[in-house]
């Protein structure tokens, strides 16, 4: 016996199953590529969003801190101007300092200093000897500087106890105007550092308070050395802040070299910035976790693909695939054949071959029979108005309107010829087969297809409906299509956009010939 030969197609076919587990391979990558730039930037989205409502957050806290501190020095200033600093209201002076110093978690102290610096009234208990504070930033900007604008400085050490302090100062006038002293309320640094370390942050998360000009008030993590130095020639400053009080981006940080999503908010109360900035290790630290799993399920799925590949080469090679794949062709082909091209509905070949097999059910069990005829009214105006693949993309539209409203099994929706289709019900009596033709009539309306040709405006159908029962002659197919279309013919003289007969009427349209 001659050994069997391979069909000539098979070679061409494993080609075909090969590209096709290769698309879907790439498929499957490229979903996975795509999901991972998806959640990348969902990542940095939400990161953005974070930092952006925490530099929010932390600037209302500032402005809240240094506007306590501001009403305190404004309340000082009216007391020195109505009450003076000497006599019984040095005393009284001295209590009140200490005690809204005790009630303030931020102050470190209060101050009041003459025009040449020296210590006049302060909440601590006991001042250095002959201390003087002429030489300080703020007391010479206050000198220079008339009126009453509140000062916030660089951070500086405290002479009185050696902590470090943010002084928050205003001006002293003497009643001619002149520069009569400073008023003065020191932050404690501590104190905003506390409050930043209570951020649940990654270790390389950042938050930066700054002054106007760049110079760093706090800043967590916490190092000593970077309070007092310059942010102002990094991104922020440099290229963002002249452009927007508020905004974020990832920013490789000119204080320690990190690239972080920073946002940015400048007080519109004070001269000060805040920044709260996210790591891109913390940022993607998720992303790559989910990365790296989506990897893993890759490279099982390729290789549950390799394997397939290997089992469908060999089912190919014993020609078992081609033999399913010609017998799925000839069922396809079977299916096109009962298809109206256009419509994807039945054509008339399949309703020749139904309408005889439903008669002979009918028959059999003496339920009825009901037909539909139906026909989109004024069609001929409508392809001279908009054309023909717009009558062909109506008729389409109309068809599955009309498959959307029958729901049995049994039903059966025909292409007819041209705009005509017929519909049939096995087993449903003249009120069913009235309700299932308005509803047909109704949905085609509400399709609001325009139709300018038309009396209303959109294109509409018009149907004939006729119900066949056991108990009158047994009709032919082609009579019963006839009385359908008689229904039809009046449905269209009566006014179209309606079906006949109606329910409060009786269906008196028969064939007239069996």
């Amino acid at each position: 016996m001659s050994p069997l030969k391979e069909p000539p197609n098979s070679e061409s076919t494993r080609h075909l199953a090969l590209v096709l587990i290769i698309l879907v391979g790439c498929s499957v990558l490229g979903l996975v590529a795509w999901e991972a730039v998806t959640s990348r930037q969902q990542a940095l989205d939400a990161a953005q969003v974070t930092v952006s409502n925490l530099s929010r957050s932390l600037t209302q806290h500032a402005d809240d801190t240094v506007g306590e501190a501001e009403t305190v020095l404004s309340e000082l200033v009216e007391r020195v101007h109505n009450d003076g600093v000497t006599g019984p209201q040095h005393e009284r002076l001295h209590l009140v300092l200490k005690q809204t110093t005790a009630a303030l978690d931020q102050l470190h102290g209060l101050f009041i200093y003459s025009s040449d610096g020296r210590w006049l009234v302060t909440s601590n208990d006991v001042d250095p000897p002959n201390a003087n504070n002429s030489d300080r930033e703020y007391f010479l900007w206050h000198r220079s500087h008339p009126g009453p604008a509140v000062h916030i400085g660089a951070v500086i050490v405290s002479r009185s106890t050696g902590e470090l302090i943010i002084p928050v100062s205003r001006r002293l006038d003497n009643a001619d105007g002149s520069f009569g002293g400073v008023v003065l309320a020191t932050l404690k640094v501590d104190y905003f550092k506390k409050f930043y370390d209570g951020f649940d942050l990654d270790e390389q998360g950042a938050i930066v308070l700054a002054l106007g000009d760049g110079t760093i008030l706090m800043r967590r993590p916490y190092d000593p050395k970077v309070i007092g130095t310059s942010i102002a020639k990094g991104v922020i400053y440099s290229q963002m802040l002249p452009h927007a009080s508020t905004g974020a981006r990832m920013v490789v940080s000119v204080v320690d070299g990190v690239n972080r999503m920073i946002a940015y908010r400048a007080s519109s109360v004070y001269p000060l910035l805040i920044l709260a900035a996210q790591p891109e290790s913390a940022i993607f630290a998720g992303w790559r976790a989910n990365l790296l799993r989506s990897g893993v399920l890759v490279a099982l799925v390729f290789a549950v693909l390799g394997a397939f590949a290997v089992l469908l080469m060999r089912q190919i090679r014993h020609n078992q695939r081609t033999e399913a794949d010609l017998l799925l062709a000839h069922a396809s082909l079977q299916q096109m054949a009962m298809q109206d091209g256009l419509t994807g509905l039945a054509n008339r070949r399949q309703l020749d071959l139904a309408l005889p097999q439903e008669i002979g059910r009918t028959v059999r069990t003496g339920r009825p029979l009901g037909l539909i005829m139906l026909d989109i009214d004024h069609f001929k105006r409508f392809n001279d108005l908009y054309g023909h693949p717009a009558g062909d993309a109506c008729i389409r539209d109309v068809g599955r309107a009309v498959q959307g409203c029958v729901g049995r099994a049994g039903d059966l929706v025909a292409r007819y010829g041209g705009e005509e289709l017929l519909v049939l019900l096995p087993e449903s009596d003249a009120p069913g087969t009235w309700r299932v033709a308005q509803r047909i009539v109704e949905a085609v309306q509400a399709l609001a297809i325009k139709h300018a040709g038309s009396e209303h405006g959109v294109v509409t159908v018009s149907a004939g409906l006729h119900v066949w029962t056991a108990t009158n002659p047994i009709p032919t197919a082609e009579a019963l299509i006839a009385a359908a279309d008689v229904a039809l013919y009046a449905a269209k003289h009566g006014g179209r956009n309606q079906v006949f007969p109606t329910l409060d009427e009786p269906i008196r349209v028969r064939p007239q010939v069996f």
